[in-house]
């Protein structure tokens, strides 16, 4: 029996026994974060250098994305050095790292979805009050509302995980640290106060989602009252993309939570782990701008930019060599 005082380190899941596999999952998460890179990037910097977008729905995208290069900056390289090493291991203190980070950015980012249903109801329900109500102050408290909010839910559930004594073992069923597998190591009903407080984020969840769905009720009951279909079209274009990274982040994080455990599995876990803390921050910047042309323009400019930019350095720099030859 070891206890959480003598415990240095966790074991985290390998993907596979074999030396074949862990390179190949190295290469796919490198994959993964260079594609989350590149796209969150690309709307990270179109939306700060676009004057076009500097509006509360591309303010609050700007946050998203950064809170999603957070997310997969927090676990997947832990896990890619873990496969190229062919090892397991993960410090005590880095646990706890990956742990609060991974909960904050989590946290903020179900908060800022809240926020930004919000920001699509008074956009749709309530054009004529939008700039009242969503001036450049409010917007700026209300992101720091969510930033704040995941920070102190982080603090508080990282605290009381790491307070409790550890009986367990340290081998994590998880390829990083998560709170269900650290409670799952934990001393018999010595946890519960950490379930109870799990409850209650669970409880304050369902209330985010609840206020979500109400405002999705009332942008379409308007949305379908619009007798032009242009109108429609535009309406559902501003609001699908958002109603659509929703439904993933909640069904894949409610089946991960919620899920029976004679359903459960390492690999099937293990899979849908993957889904719902690895591929959103991929897959939301695709899907935020295959139906938004205004952002698919700003990134062509800076893209066109970008290149043309490149080639005139690099004539630059031909020109000034052939002189001087």
């Amino acid at each position: 029996m070891s206890n959480s005082s003598s415990i240095t380190h966790f074991l985290l899941l390998p993907f596979a026994d074999t030396r074949e596999l862990p390179l190949w999952h190295f290469w796919l998460f490198l994959g993964i974060s260079l594609a989350a890179l590149m796209g969150n990037g690309l709307i990270i910097t179109s939306t700060a250098c676009d004057q076009h977008l500097h509006t509360p729905m591309y303010f609050f995208l700007l946050n998203l994305s950064l809170l999603d290069l957070g997310c997969i900056s927090t676990m997947v390289p832990k896990s890619m050095v873990n496969s190229l090493w062919d090892t397991r291991d993960i410090s005590y203190t880095a646990c706890a790292a990956q742990i609060f980070f991974f909960s904050f950015l989590f946290s903020s980012e179900y908060s800022l979805l809240t926020i930004m249903s919000y920001d699509r109801y008074v956009a749709i329900c309530k054009p004529l009050h939008y700039g009242s109500l969503l001036g450049s102050r409010a917007c700026v408290h209300m992101a720091a509302a969510a930033w704040g909010t995941g920070f102190l839910y982080a603090l508080l559930h990282t605290a009381n995980t790491f307070s409790l004594p550890l009986c367990g073992g340290n081998a994590v069923e998880q390829f990083f640290c998560e709170i269900p597998h650290i409670l799952k190591l934990s001393c018999s009903h010595s946890y519960l106060r950490e379930v109870g407080l799990l409850v209650l984020s669970c409880l304050l969840a369902l209330g985010c989602f609840v206020f979500i769905v109400g405002s999705y009720v009332q942008i379409f009951r308007v949305v379908l009252s619009v007798p032009s279909e242009q109108g429609r079209h535009k309406a559902f274009s501003m609001c699908l993309p958002h109603l659509a990274v929703v439904s993933l982040f909640v069904s894949t994080g409610t089946f991960v939570y919620l899920k029976p455990s004679s359903f459960s599995s390492p690999s099937l876990d293990l899979v849908v782990s993957v889904l719902y803390s690895v591929v959103p921050p991929v897959v939301n910047p695709l899907i935020y701008s295959l139906r938004n042309q205004e952002l698919k323009d700003a990134v062509r400019k800076l893209v066109t930019g970008c290149v043309s930019a490149a080639i005139h350095c690099l004539l630059s720099s031909a020109k000034g060599s052939q002189c001087r030859s």
